[in-house]
Order: C-alpha cells, then structure tokens, then sequence
C-alpha cells in the first residue's frame, strides 16, 4: 500500500471530513483516508491510486486541492 498527501482548503469542521472520507473512500483502490482539518491535510492510503480520481472527488465533495 503507498500513500499520498493531499492539501485540501474549504473544510471546517467534523461534516466536512465525514464527507471528504466517504466521497474519497469510493474511489476504487483506496484502503484508508485520514482527514485532519486544523491543517487541512488528507492522506489517502491504498493500491494503483488514480490521482485524478482522488482529485475529483475532493472537488465533488465540494472540496479544492491546494
């Protein structure tokens, strides 16, 4: 498994990384996603990750990419 750091703005609060995980979480290969909302980081652990893909569900979840 590898793991990759994001940088996500927008997030505010306990919701918002409940549903950054859940839009995330059903990107296939991903296996964990941690959210920390202080420092915005999100770091998305699994195998043959699509970035694009974790990319745009930050976005459909209403979420930016740094």
């Amino acid at each position: 498994m590898t793991e990759q750091t994001y940088h996500v703005t927008g997030m505010s609060c306990a919701h918002c990384a409940a549903a950054l995980t859940e839009e995330v979480s059903s990107v296939p290969g991903v296996e964990s996603v941690q959210v920390d909302v202080e420092t915005g980081r999100v770091v998305v652990g699994g195998t043959a990750v699509d970035d694009g893909a974790v990319r745009a569900a930050v976005d459909e979840a209403g979420y930016a990419v740094a």
